[in-house]
C-alpha cells in the first residue's frame, strides 16, 4: 500500500508540474493537467492515505470520553506536572 501511495503521489506531482510547464504554451491543456492533479490529490490519494494510516487503529482511543480524561489526569499526577 505504501508503494502504491508513493507512485500515485509522484504521478499527481508530475501532472501538476507538467501543467505549469505547458501552461505557457497552451492555456487549456495546462489548466486541465493542473485540475486533474489537484482532483486526484483530494479524491484519490487523500482517502487512500487516510485509510492506510487509520486501518488498524481504534477511534475510541482518540475520543475525549470520561475514561480517557480520567486516564490523562492520572498520568499527569504520576508525572507530577
Amino acid at each position: 500500500m505504501r508503494i502504491i501511495l508513493i507512485i500515485i503521489f509522484l504521478l499527481i506531482v508530475a501532472s501538476i508540474a507538467f501543467g505549469f510547464y505547458i501552461k505557457t504554451d497552451d492555456l487549456k491543456t495546462g489548466e486541465f493537467c493542473i485540475g486533474i492533479g489537484i482532483s486526484g490529490l483530494f479524491f484519490v490519494w487523500m482517502p487512500l492515505f487516510i485509510y492506510h494510516r487509520w486501518k488498524n487503529k481504534s477511534v475510541k482511543d482518540y475520543m475525549l470520553t470520561k475514561e480517557n480524561l480520567d486516564k490523562m489526569r492520572q498520568e499527569g499526577k504520576d508525572k507530577k506536572l
